[in-house]
């Protein structure tokens, strides 16, 4: 069996991290680091078979794994210590601050010979894997389109919406992550990057409304957007190449079936929902790939890296960018 500590049981431990884990075969979850009373009494619940410990003793058990699932700020801190005991280790994204201390990271885990990814989930949406499927039939691709869009009006208490450069909060490192990633994913290295930021709500003190523009070294431009604050949603993906279109609408499942108690098993992943292929009239209903989250942890149970962590630097790389872009209003080569 192997062995696993969890450090964080917030949104990322408790609805993603934790579910998969227990879920796979081979992983037991011996120990999980929360102190908020409510968390540690449904990390109990749902979670019998795992200690709740603090940070400290988290890192005096013996482990074959940690994952780090605490808030941004802390990411690099608990990782480096997981390595210098030689554990191997997962962090969630965004995977550092900045892309300095994420290559640090992953130069510090070569030199030490130990295993180290990132949670880049959303490689195994549905939607994702689907337009993988069918990207190929496109001809030559001109145009990306990738939106993360919510109606989320009010602020809530979380260190996600503090100002705090160190908390690397916003939505830019949050769901821009995935979206930058999933770009380079299908589209390789950027070239340039422009990027508008803006704070939509009422007292909002980090990015709640992002667009972002990526120009790769094969000529496909990306455009990606992020919203805390639109009341109707754009396609989730819109693609356009020379030969024909791929279109779909709403969010991949997974997330809602794991906060609802429901874990990977028969029919996991699987949705009615259906994308388009082709041009103008002339298309095709495409039924979506089953979403494949429990993927990850398979990945890592069977020796295998299921992201190379330096893919997350060059994304960080892009997200700085885009910072600077925003800031100083101009494009920025990389």
């Amino acid at each position: 069996m192997t062995r696993v500590g969890l450090l964080g049981y917030g949104i990322a431990g408790r609805v993603f991290h934790a579910p998969l884990i227990s879920s796979t075969e081979g992983m037991d979850l011996v120990a999980i680091v929360t102190a908020n009373p409510e968390r540690r009494a449904h990390a109990r619940a749902a979670h019998p078979e795992a200690k709740i410990v603090t940070p400290e003793e988290l890192f005096e058990l013996d482990l074959d794994l940690i994952v780090v699932a605490t808030p941004n700020k802390t990411h690099v801190r608990y990782a480096l210590k997981a390595i210098g005991r030689g554990v191997a280790v997962v962090v969630d994204k965004p995977f550092a601050p900045t892309s300095a201390e994420a290559a640090d990271l992953v130069t510090t885990a070569e030199k030490a010979g130990v295993p180290l990814t990132v949670f880049q989930n959303r490689r195994w949406d549905s939607d994702f894997l689907t337009l993988k499927k069918v990207v190929g039939q496109l001809g030559e691709v001109r145009r990306f389109e990738s939106r993360f869009e919510r109606w989320v009006p009010e602020i809530w208490d979380n260190w996600r919406e503090f100002g705090d450069p160190a908390e690397a909060g916003g939505l830019l490192y949050d769901l821009g992550a995935h979206l930058v990633d999933q770009a380079l994913q299908l589209f390789g290295p950027v070239r340039t990057v422009y990027a508008e930021l803006d704070r939509r709500r009422p007292g909002a003190q980090v990015d709640d409304d992002v667009f972002v523009a990526l120009t790769h070294e094969n000529g496909v431009r990306s455009h990606l957007w992020a919203s805390a604050h639109a009341a109707n949603y754009g396609p989730r993906f819109r693609v356009l190449g020379s030969e024909g279109a791929f279109e779909i609408d709403g969010l991949d499942e997974q997330e809602d079936a794991l906060a609802a108690g429901r874990r990977p098993g028969e029919d996991w992943g699987r949705e009615s929902r259906t994308g388009r292929l082709g041009v103008l009239d002339e298309t095709v209903e495409v039924a979506v790939e089953p979403g494949a989250y429990q993927q990850f942890y398979a990945e890592i149970q069977a020796g295998r890296t299921p992201v190379d962590p330096a893919g997350a630097v060059a994304a960080l790389q892009v997200i700085e960018a885009a910072f600077q872009s925003a800031r100083e209003n101009k494009v920025v080569e990389l």
